[in-house]
């Protein structure tokens, strides 16, 4: 049966499928979907070929330069930085400028060029405070001109150009932010992976380095004694298939992201551990009770202490001392090794550990100690913040 967690991971990689997904499906709109209001240039078009415009050639001309910078805009307009590039704002310039020379020039049905000036600018100017140190002045121009080229019946053309600056700007930038939240979205979900990777590995890490160790240790001892005292051996074995059988179990619950260490039965363990290594054991504690959570993390204090002290010390005794206030606790790990952790370079688990107590408030110092050996020296507040084991700082 699926625990609540595996089922909230689960569920995680399904909407992050589906968000994929609905990136790939969901393009949005581009350059393309503007080209069919060129449509609206058709009775300007329409009039070269009647005859009924002067200077035909140079109308021709004009007519094809503003469909090119259209075209040109309206597909940089799509690509936030070409959006923002002074060559666009200049295309912008140049295609405004030809469509007031030709309205004015021809009247009547260049007047419709107006509307397209619109969406141009509604495609590339998507900023409020933009929008109005421009819409309004460029509205209020057009209705200069078509006022004075048609009279009022080209009302409806200002409105026209007003609704597509404005409608063409609203929709883009909706759908730029939507985008945008979209590929948050799954920026957020590739990082929830990444942080359930790293929380897994680093309690494989601290969970089989700590097994490991002592099968190996306990397996060394069944090798000496098993000639001389067999019984005493076969105690050893059953040991072994104890600490394996918990391993087992502590994976399980690291893999479902429930592990909760109690801090008496881990210094037990560690006390058994060290005694097996020919490491003489002495544990102190006093201090207040503690909160589960601050029990968890001291809990992984002392098992990658103890593993260090048993894999790389060859100390001959190790104390672990606990102490506290009403406030804070305190947790030393000392031995009198000489082995490769008294160099004073913390390993990948004490410094996953010193993410761990930092996120929860606490600290982590671990180096050479003042008389000889190697400290560990752990600070949290009584009251710590509830994790999941393993779970990196943010």
């Amino acid at each position: 049966m699926w625990t609540g967690a595996a089922k909230e991971r689960a569920g995680g990689r399904r909407e992050r499928a589906r968000i994929r997904a609905g990136v790939r499906k969901e393009r949005g709109p581009n350059g393309l979907s503007l080209l069919p209001w060129l449509l609206m240039g058709l009775g300007a078009l329409s009039h070269l070929i009647e005859g009924g415009a002067p200077n035909p050639w140079l109308g021709g001309l004009g007519l094809l330069a503003f469909n090119t910078l259209y075209i040109a805009i309206v597909f940089r307009a799509f690509d936030r930085r070409r959006r923002e590039s002074p060559a666009t704002w200049a295309l912008l310039v140049a295609l405004g400028a030809l469509t007031f020379a030709l309205a004015i020039g021809y009247g009547r049905e260049w007047l419709l060029l107006f509307p397209l000036l619109g969406l141009a600018v509604g495609a590339v100017v998507r900023g409020r405070e933009r929008l109005r140190f421009i819409v309004f002045p460029l509205v209020a121009a057009v209705g200069v001109v078509t006022y004075w080229r048609d009279g009022w019946d080209s009302l409806g053309v200002v409105y026209g150009t007003f609704i597509s600056v404005m409608v063409t700007a609203a929709i883009l930038a909706l759908d730029e932010t939507v985008r945008e939240l979209r590929e948050t979205r799954e920026e957020l979900a590739r990082t929830a992976v990444e942080k359930e990777r790293l929380r897994f590995s680093r309690d494989l890490h601290d969970l089989l380095g700590h097994t490991l160790s002592v099968i190996v240790v306990k397996s060394e001892v069944v090798r000496r004694l098993a000639p001389r005292d067999l019984d005493a051996a076969l105690a050893q074995v059953a040991d072994i298939e104890s600490v394996g059988r918990q391993a087992l179990t502590e994976i399980r619950e690291a893999v479902t992201g429930y592990r909760e260490g109690s801090l008496a039965t881990e210094l037990d363990r560690a006390r058994d551990a060290l005694s097996t290594a020919g490491i003489e054991p002495v544990v102190r504690r006093s201090g207040p009770l503690l909160e589960p959570a601050t029990e968890a993390l001291l809990s992984w204090v002392v098992r990658e202490s103890a593993t260090n002290a048993i894999r790389h010390s060859g100390a001959a005794r190790c104390e672990i001392t606990l102490s506290g206030t009403a406030e804070r606790v305190r947790l030393t790990v000392t031995d009198d090794g000489h082995g490769p952790a008294t160099t004073g370079t913390p390993g990948s688990g004490l410094r996953g550990l010193h993410e761990r107590l930092a996120a929860a408030g606490g600290t982590l110092e671990s180096g050479p100690a003042p008389r000889g050996g190697f400290r560990v020296t752990a600070e949290l507040p009584v009251e710590a913040p509830v994790q999941h084991q393993g779970e990196p700082a943010e």
